[in-house]
């Protein structure tokens, strides 16, 4: 079976013909279809095996507004006015930008695949896109950004994707604008946006391409409808079948949790916002969350520390989906010193208990605040983030341990009953952050049933 490695470096880019050529998808049973799609639109569970073991990626949201310091396309009309935010293009100029380095602090990361902002709601575009002079090739900057990531991702092995917005508050067809939308211009043509739409999706594709993920945002708004959604559907479809697209095009998301009403069509996969996403098996999820508190770039903004970031991702993992952890970089083009130092702790991290992330799936445990459990062929990980006592005790499962250890060090000891499973650490061999123990089961833990956590009762003595 082809390495992780091998299957990344495939999105990437290094075995087009083979697996990403537009002559179709790779071949494999479908995902499970979301409501109101027909298969053609869906990427099917081959294309998004590599991202479903990829587990972790870089999210980065940047352009002229970091010269601000204030959130992208929020902050125009609000907190900066609309005319002074449309002008600031004419001062980027991030000569600090290193594509390679962004991908290298990715990998350091243990990151396997980067969506970077090609445009936002405010319309600008951090590519030499043919349609609209509002873009980086008329900054000082002058460079084509996209140009150079992808080619460092390919370089890298990273699978390179992007993120684009359906609304535009800036472009005059669009028929809302700044701020948040709120008002409406006076001549749009939403017919002539939606073609400016699909150019640029086009343009995406064909000369950044292939894409692992189309990610798409900003299909809240009224002037956006289900029959736009799929016809831009379609149209990705016929220029890269195998291409993942999220479930911010077609209209029916359920706000910021991210799942998809009942009958609207869905996309490939589940998004929730700045949360972790609950514990789903049966349609594949992915939480998208800041480092710091904003997307785009901010002076002093306060950022999440060492054990609240891995505690995300093994929540997230936990429960069967990805975690793609934002950026913002400053705006002389480098991402900023301390959240690169951060990025790299959760690699170095990665680097010892990748094994419980990468290529696993969330469960059989259900997560809970104490626990977190992933597996993989007959091992399961339990991941134990807090101790209320003694010791933790599993629910019953229908397999047997043959065999168990603890992977961050120490002693275990792991007493299977017909009621459960117990599990005792002692107090100097518990870890701050996560505590993993590996059960060796006798056959494939992929044949137990989800089960919930249905209460952690302490063992008798006090916890550390």
């Amino acid at each position: 079976m082809p390495s992780y490695r091998h299957r990344v470096c495939v999105i990437a880019g290094l075995w087009v013909l083979a697996h990403l050529s537009p002559g179709g998808p790779a071949a494999g049973a479908q995902a499970p279809a979301s409501p109101g799609a027909g298969p053609d639109l869906q990427a099917g569970a081959a294309n998004l095996q590599w991202w479903r073991e990829a587990r972790f990626g870089l999210f980065i949201h940047w352009g002229p507004v970091s010269l601000k310091g204030t959130e992208i396309g929020w902050s125009r009309g609000a907190q900066v006015p609309t005319e002074e935010y449309d002008e600031l293009y004419r001062q980027f100029n991030p000569t600090r930008f290193d594509a390679d380095e962004w991908v290298r602090i990715a990998q350091d990361a243990g990151m396997k695949y980067l969506v970077i902002t090609s445009k936002h709601h405010d319309g600008f575009c951090i590519w030499d896109t043919k349609f609209t002079d509002y873009n980086i090739m008329h900054t000082p900057f002058g460079r084509d950004v996209l140009k150079e990531l992808a080619a460092a991702c390919k370089e890298r092995g990273i699978a390179f994707c992007t993120y684009h917005s359906i609304c535009d508050w800036y472009h005059p067809d669009y028929p809302l604008g700044s701020p948040g939308g709120k008002t409406p211009k006076p001549h749009p043509n939403m017919d002539r946006y939606n073609q400016y739409l699909k150019n640029q999706v086009a343009e995406l594709i064909r000369n950044y391409g292939p894409l692992g993920i189309l990610w798409f945002d900003g299909e809240w708004e009224k002037p956006w409808t289900q029959e736009r959604g799929i016809d831009l559907y379609r149209h990705i479809r016929s220029l890269q079948p195998s291409i993942i697209v999220n479930n911010r095009v077609g209209v029916g998301r359920a706000g910021m949790e991210g799942s998809t009403a009942a009958g609207a069509f869905a996309g490939d996969y589940d998004t929730p916002e700045q949360r972790i996403g609950k514990f789903q098996k049966d349609r594949p999820w992915e939480t998208n969350m800041t480092i710091c508190r904003q997307w785009a770039w901010k002076p002093d903004d306060q950022m999440k520390s060492l054990t609240e970031c891995i505690q995300t991702l093994v929540r997230v993992v936990g429960g069967d989906g990805n975690f793609l952890l934002n950026v913002g970089p400053m705006p002389d083009g480098r991402i900023e010193p301390r959240q690169v130092d951060r990025l790299r702790e959760m690699g170095a991290w990665l680097r010892q208990y990748g094994e419980t992330i990468y290529g696993t799936r969330g469960g059989p445990i259900k997560t809970t605040a104490q626990i977190a459990t992933t597996y993989r062929n007959n091992a399961i990980f339990v991941h134990i983030l807090a101790w209320p006592g003694d010791a933790i005790t599993l629910p019953a499962l229908p397999k047997r341990v043959v065999d168990s250890s603890l992977l961050t060090g120490g002693k275990v000891s792991v007493r299977q009953t017909k009621d459960g499973i117990e599990i005792r650490v002692p107090p100097d061999d518990r870890q701050e952050i996560d505590t993993i123990v590996k059960l060796e089961m006798d056959g494939p833990a992929v044949d137990i049933e989800p089960v919930a956590l249905a209460a952690v009762s302490p063992a008798p003595g006090k916890a550390r």
